[in-house]
């Protein structure tokens, strides 16, 4: 039985800095559970102080521990009995149902076995790539040696907290850096536990420490942080440039940086089976309530085949049944708070003033008390300049155009600010791979839509949807920097 009451849930408390909990003289903020908007928590954010000390606590942990100078294999040992506790702890999953937006039934079978796979995909890289040898003349010897930066600054947001953390954690700490990860403040607690299992596998205290509190406090100290060598961040694009920004001012620090998104789904009148295509674009659109930034919410379909495809979307829609997140049977996530959904309220209005129009959905569920869980929406009439086409909106709403060639197809599915993701429907290989070429997207899909449990595979968006890449050996690299050295003998 995976249902819990939330009102017997332990929360780990405040800052996590050199194995202990630790508490702050920071402004203090109200923590709402998403499922019903009632505050279950107070904390205080970390001040500039409360950071300097995290990061100062990780610099000097790498030295008196070793971790960074330790047998890369070892590094492994102890990232995989992390992963290890991972999915045997109870409690950690409770806490992600309760303070995010992910149902408990999803956080057993999805988030936690995910994260836990993304370290140990990480620790089985510690020993696998490290520097090379070049060819140089027969008197000398060249050679490119791979080192951690030091310390690497996290931030995380609220939509998937442990699978997020799992991404900024598993690699940098598997190529001998310390983290100090700042979680979103919506979202503060699984991450803590996640932190304190990481001691109990074995990690050194002060290797990886949490700070809570508000991007505008804590994140933007952590990122001016001058011991901070590096910074890895998932959030909104308009956080992600005054990141960039401050990291290129205070340090000239690199960065990695996954950002918004707002991508299509490009259905071509071969796509196939009908009703296939209906479920993958709604989970496409709706999973996590929408709340995701590889959401695929610009459905883009070929005219001879829009009205059955479109009428079969808006049939799955409204057989959607919101529940709270910490119910066994509950599948459909709410919005995470009341600010969220008043911003796809408004994105809604200003697009139906521009002449969209409702085809389902368009507001909130009648029946769910004070949590924000939004109907699964369709806006139809929508031309490229509306704002539903324009603007993440960050909730489950899919606008629906039309086109009738390939090239007119190709041309609507391009955006000027976003190329995250991009999803494909055809079953012709010439088509899809002219497709694949044409879309300036940094993941596309053909035939499927979202993820996979590919660690291997990188993700990360193009234009104004990030730099640098999450996931895949790519993201471990990212995590070290490159020492060319020459010997002549």
């Amino acid at each position: 039985m995976l249902s819990f009451d939330p009102e017997k849930v332990s929360l780990p408390a405040g800052h996590y800095i050199g194995g202990q909990h630790c508490q702050s003289q920071g402004a203090s903020f109200e923590v709402k559970r998403p499922s019903d908007g009632r505050v279950y928590a107070t904390l205080q954010d970390a001040t500039p102080q409360d950071v300097d000390r995290a990061v100062t606590v990780a610099h000097q942990a790498l030295k008196s521990s070793g971790w960074s100078g330790c047998p890369p294999r070892e590094r492994g040992r102890v990232l995989r009995r992390w992963a290890d506790l991972i999915e045997q702890d109870a409690l950690l999953a409770q806490l992600e149902a309760l303070g995010s937006t992910r149902p408990i039934n999803d956080v057993v079978l999805h988030e936690i076995p995910f994260t836990a796979e993304a370290i140990r995909f990480y620790a089985e890289c510690a020993d696998k790539y490290s520097g090379d040898l070049f060819p140089t003349r027969d008197s000398s010897l060249g050679m490119l040696i791979a080192e951690p930066y030091g310390v690497i600054a996290a931030i995380t947001p609220w939509n998937f907290p442990l699978s997020m953390a799992s991404w900024k954690c598993g690699p940098a700490l598997a190529a001998g850096n310390a983290v100090v990860l700042k979680p979103s403040e919506l979202t503060p607690f699984s991450t803590v536990r996640m932190a304190e299992l990481a001691i109990q596998a074995g990690l050194p205290a002060g290797v990886l420490n949490i700070v809570q509190g508000s991007g505008a406090v804590t994140g933007s100290a952590l990122v001016k942080h001058p011991l901070v060598r590096k910074v890895s961040f998932t959030g909104s694009t308009l956080t992600g440039q005054r990141i960039m920004s401050d990291a290129a001012q205070h340090g000239m620090k690199p960065v990695t940086l996954e950002l918004g998104g707002k991508s299509p789904q490009l259905v071509f009148d071969d796509a196939g089976d009908l009703e296939v295509l209906a479920q993958r674009i709604l989970r496409g659109f709706t999973a996590n309530g929408g709340q995701a930034c590889v959401a695929g919410t610009r459905l883009i379909v070929q005219r001879n085949i829009a009205d059955p495809l479109v009428e079969r979307l808006a049939q799955l829609c409204r057989e959607v049944k919101p529940g709270v997140t910490w119910q066994e049977d509950s599948r459909y996530a709410p919005l995470i708070d009341e600010r969220q959904g008043n911003k796809v309220c408004s994105v809604i209005e200003a697009a139906k003033a521009q002449g969209a129009e409702v085809l389902v959905g368009g507001g909130r569920f009648a029946d769910t008390d004070d949590g924000w869980f939004w109907q699964p929406t369709l806006l139809s009439h929508v031309t490229q300049d509306n704002p539903a086409v324009q603007q993440e909106i960050f909730g489950p709403v899919l606008t629906v155009q039309t086109f009738d060639d390939e090239e007119q197809g190709l041309a609507m599915a391009a955006h000027d600010t976003y190329g995250l993701c991009a999803g494909v429907h055809t079953l012709s290989l010439p088509r899809a791979l002219r497709a694949m070429r044409a879309i300036d997207a940094g993941t596309v899909w053909i035939n499927r839509y979202g993820r996979s449990g590919d660690f291997i595979i990188p993700t990360g968006g193009f234009l104004g949807s990030g730099i640098g890449k999450d996931l895949g050996r790519q993201a471990f690299q990212a995590c070290q920097r490159q020492k060319s050295v020459l010997i002549d003998f």
